[in-house]
Formats: structure tokens, sequence, C-alpha cells
């Protein structure tokens, strides 16, 4: 498996900066490993993001970054990083499941929210399917 590795400096102010780019990363789903190095596995759209990404900092004033594509170099490091990103984006469907689990809904927005889970699970994550089925199952009730 391929990761994407951003690096990247941004100085602290204006903190709109920081911000920003904070924002982009948790966005995609991207994990934080240590100060300002970001991971990502890598995919057709995770490398697209990120290369902006990356030319946007430059572009900032003070702005540096490095983007790298790598391999995990120990065994087990991969198995805690599909860990971390499986957990992440479960959670945004356990608060999906828990809104349909209540007798009045609004599918559309929570259709949507869940659109916005699966852009960033990268795993394919099982709960996920399971929230996918309540939906439908969810809207052919409220047809």
């Amino acid at each position: 498996m391929r990761w994407l590795l951003l690096i990247y400096k941004v100085p602290n102010e204006p903190s709109a900066r920081r911000v920003y780019v904070w924002r982009k990363l948790k966005g995609m789903g991207a994990l934080l490993l240590q100060d300002s190095a970001w991971v990502l596995p890598t995919t057709p759209q995770t490398r697209e993001k990120l290369m902006w990404l990356t030319a946007e900092i430059k572009e900032m004033e003070g702005g540096s970054a490095t983007l790298w594509e790598a391999d995990a170099a120990f065994t087990g490091q991969e198995d805690s990083l599909v860990q971390q990103f499986t957990a992440q984006v479960d959670e945004l469907y356990r608060e999906i499941m828990t809104q349909l689990e209540q007798t009045e809904v609004d599918i559309a927005a929570l259709s949507k929210r869940y659109q916005h889970a699966q852009t960033r699970d990268y795993f394919q994550s099982a709960f996920g399917q399971q929230v996918r089925d309540a939906l439908l199952r969810r809207r052919g009730d409220d047809s």
C-alpha cells in the first residue's frame, strides 16, 4: 500500500492560514502523524487534493510544503493506520445511524452526510455498508 505524506510549515500569524490548512486536511480525513506531518492513502483523488493544497501552502507568504509518496517500512504500521482511518469514518457513520434511529429524520440531509463520510471511507468500512442499508430502508419507509 502506498501513502501520501504532507509535511508543511505555515507562519503562526495570521492564524487563518493555519486553520484553513487544518480544515482542508480534516475534511479529507487525513491523519496527523506528528506536528505538521499528515498522511492519507494514495488514490487519484487524494493525490490531486494534496497536490493542490501543497501548491496553496507554497503560495502563502512564509509557507512551505513537501508532498511525499511512501511505503511503510515496518510490518504492522499500515494496520495501525488503517484502523485509525476506519475508526475515524465509523464515528461519522455512528452519528448518522443514531439519527436514523429517531422517529423524525431528514433523509436527504442524512444521505448527504453519508455521501460525505463515504469520500473519507478509504478502506470500505463494514459499518458504512450497514448505514447505507439502513438509509435505503428508511428511504423506502418514507416513500
